[in-house]
C-alpha cells in the first residue's frame, strides 16, 4: 500500500479530527503567504478566487461529481437550507433519530413540514410512498457509525424520494459517490483538513432545477468579475448560481488540502484510518469496525488523555477518538497507555 507522505507536524497526540482536522503543509504555507500579501497590501483580491475554483474541481473529483454540479458555501446548514426552503408545505422528511442539528434544523424550521425520526438501522425500511426527502449523515458524528447509504438510497429511489447526505464526517477518509444520491453536502474543516468556512454541495441536475437560489449575490452571477451592479437577474447556468460569497483566505487553505487528499487517494487514507481505529478498539477490548471514529464508554477517559497530552473529544457522554492521515501507530499506543 502506498505510504502517506509526512506533511503534518502535530505537537500532540491528536485524535480529534472529527472535531477539526490539521492542515497539511501545502495548505498552511499557502494560507500564510496569502495572509502576508493581505497584510502588506501586495495584491488585489481577484487572484484569491482561483483557489476556490481549484477546490471545487478537487472536491468533484473526490466524490465522482462534475465541477458544474458543485456549489460552494460557508456551512452545511446554509447549503442544506437552500434545499429545504425550496420544498413545498406538506413535505415529509425522514431522518435518523440521533442526527447532527445542522442537517435537520433547516427542515424542522420550515412551516408545514412533517419530519419523522427513526433509528439509523431502520431508516431504509422507514421510507415509503409518503416520504419526500430522506436526510442522513454518511458517518454519524456522535457514534462514528457508517450509514447504510446504498440501502437508503435504493429505498428512496424506489419510492421517488430525495436523498440528502451530509458527508462532513466522511469526505476525506470514506470513498463516496455523489451520483448515488440527490444532494451531498460537506464542510471541509474536519477530514478535509481545511480552514473553517468552506463547504460543498454536489447536486443532481434534476434537483438543482427545482431549487431557488435564495442567497443569490454577486458571486452567483454569470460573470463574477463583471456583473456587479443592477438588473436584470443574470445568474450562472451551473450549480454556481447557488454559491455564497466566499471567505477568500479559507478557500486559499482549502484547495491545497484537497489536492493532498486526492494525491494520496481516499482509499489509501481509508485503509490507514480504519486500521488505526481498529488497533485502538482492540486495545480497549472492542470488536473491529468499519469506521475511522471510535466511540467508547471509558470512565474518566477525557481527563486521563488530557494529562497524557492526547487530544480527543467527548460526545453523547462517551469518549470519541478519531484517526486520520497524520495519526501513527505510536499515537494509538500512547492513547491506550493513558487509558489502560
Amino acid at each position: 500500500m502506498p505510504a502517506i507522505p509526512d506533511l503534518w507536524r502535530p505537537e500532540s497526540v491528536y485524535l480529534n479530527t472529527a472535531s477539526y482536522g490539521l492542515p497539511p503543509a501545502p495548505a498552511w504555507e499557502a494560507l500564510q503567504a496569502a495572509l502576508g500579501d493581505w497584510h502588506g497590501g501586495r495584491t488585489s483580491w481577484e487572484p484569491w478566487l482561483e483557489p476556490l475554483e481549484a477546490a471545487r474541481r478537487e472536491f468533484a473529483t473526490m466524490v465522482g461529481a462534475r465541477p458544474q454540479d458543485v456549489a460552494v458555501g460557508a456551512s452545511v446548514s446554509g447549503l442544506v437550507g437552500l434545499i429545504a426552503a425550496s420544498l413545498p408545505r406538506g413535505t415529509r422528511v425522514v431522518a435518523p433519530d440521533i442526527e447532527f442539528t445542522s442537517l435537520v434544523f433547516p427542515f424542522l424550521v420550515q412551516d408545514g413540514f412533517d419530519v419523522a425520526f427513526v433509528p439509523l438501522a431502520r431508516l431504509a425500511e422507514a421510507i415509503d410512498a409518503a416520504t419526500d426527502v430522506v436526510v442522513l449523515s454518511a458517518v454519524q458524528s456522535a457514534s462514528g457509525e457508517v450509514a447504510p447509504l446504498e440501502a437508503v438510497a435504493a429505498a428512496a429511489r424506489h419510492h421517488g424520494a430525495l436523498t440528502v447526505v451530509d458527508a462532513t464526517q466522511a469526505c476525506g477518509w470514506l470513498p463516496l459517490d455523489a451520483t448515488r444520491v440527490d444532494a451531498l453536502v460537506c464542510h471541509a474543516y474536519k477530514w478535509l483538513m481545511s480552514p473553517r468556512g468552506t463547504a460543498f454541495l454536489a447536486l443532481r441536475e434534476e434537483l438543482a432545477a427545482r431549487l431557488v437560489p435564495h442567497q443569490a449575490g454577486w458571486f452567483a452571477g454569470g460573470d463574477v468579475l463583471a456583473d456587479y451592479y443592477g438588473p436584470p437577474l443574470r445568474l450562472a447556468a451551473t450549480a454556481r448560481r447557488f454559491d455564497g460569497s466566499p471567505a477568500w483566505f479559507s478557500w486559499i487553505g482549502t484547495a491545497p488540502a484537497l489536492e493532498v487528499v486526492n494525491r494520496i487517494g481516499v482509499p489509501v487514507i481509508h485503509a490507514h484510518d480504519v486500521r488505526l481505529a481498529n488497533r485502538f478498539r482492540a486495545g480497549l477490548g472492542l470488536e473491529p469496525s468499519d469506521s475511522a471514529i471510535v466511540s467508547a464508554d471509558v470512565p474518566g477517559a477525557q481527563g486521563r488523555l488530557e494529562r497524557a497530552g492526547v487530544i480527543a473529544a467527548a460526545r453523547a457522554g462517551r469518549l470519541r477518538a478519531s484517526f486520520h492521515a497524520y495519526t501513527t501507530d505510536a499515537d494509538v499506543d500512547a492513547a491506550l497507555e493513558a487509558l489502560t
